[in-house]
């Protein structure tokens, strides 16, 4: 797995820049048809991630968001998500109930490759956020085209989600993506999207990045296997972590919600 990351960075590095879209903030009903299911993993003290839905009560995310360094996960409790968060407004809310990551993966600042493979979090939600308010998204194997998407929430655009229609693949190697889409802290569990169908399916994550040539090379990994895991682990109940507080967060009834701001962003998206 080392030599595969060597070779994707490799393979990543002489693609001259590309000329992508940019990014369009998402802030009003309209700019988010189709974006519902992408929300703000919010950690109370603890900053926030980006996480999407993938069943009514369950969001894939980043494991580095829900696993401290040192390997102690974040109480269940302390976690909020927020989907289609838009200036201080979402289209849903819940707390979350249990937490599961893959058996041996640890939350390392810059750790080796084969953790990056596993680098990927199951939120199971208090409450189930219906279909009619945010249609979960698919996993999928990333397809054959170099052209993805990616939505996020991020420092300094942390208050509404940012869309990048297009951005390219620049490699991929053992089950493991290299893009340059524009992400950095608290981008981290950003869908990256294949949006050559009817409608956009997850092909990866992101995980981590670096600053290479005046342009951000992140990376990702292939997703079905190591979801499928991950709910096998949460119907075996072999979780991560349980919510151990009751309180507005993890109580039951979604809710339209209003938040301030945070600078905070606590993603551990690798520096340059």
């Amino acid at each position: 797995m080392m030599r595969a990351l060597a070779v994707l960075l490799l393979l990543a590095l002489p693609v001259a820049a590309q000329d992508n879209s940019g990014l369009s903030r998402l802030e009003t009903r309209d700019d988010l048809r189709g974006w519902e299911p992408v929300g703000r993993v919010d950690i109370d003290g603890g900053g926030f991630c980006t996480g999407a839905l993938i069943a009514p009560n369950l969001v894939l995310t980043a494991g580095h968001c829900v696993v401290n360094p040192g390997g102690i996960p974040v109480d269940a409790g302390r976690i909020t998500f927020r989907a289609g968060l838009a200036d201080g407004v979402a289209i849903a809310e819940s707390g979350v109930a249990r937490t599961v990551v893959p058996e041996g993966f640890e939350a390392l600042p810059q750790g080796p490759p084969e953790q990056l493979a596993l680098d990927v979090a199951l939120l199971e939600l208090a409450t189930p956020i219906p279909t009619s308010v945010a249609a979960p998204f698919t996993v999928a194997r990333p397809g054959t085209g170099d052209k993805v998407s990616v939505v996020s929430y991020a420092e300094g655009r942390e208050e509404a989600l940012s869309w990048q229609p297009v951005c390219t693949v620049l490699a991929q190697q053992d089950g493991l993506i290299a893009v340059d889409c524009d992400v950095t802290y608290g981008s981290s569990g950003a869908p990256v999207l294949d949006r050559s169908g009817y409608r956009a399916k997850i092909v990866s994550i992101i995980s981590s990045g670096r600053r290479e040539e005046g342009r951000t090379v992140a990376f990702g990994m292939e997703l079905p296997g190591v979801v499928d895991m991950l709910k096998a682990r949460l119907r075996a109940g072999r979780v991560t972590s349980e919510a151990t507080r009751t309180d507005e967060a993890t109580r039951p009834g979604v809710k339209r919600i209003t938040l301030g701001t945070g600078n905070d962003t606590g993603a551990r998206f690798v520096k340059p």
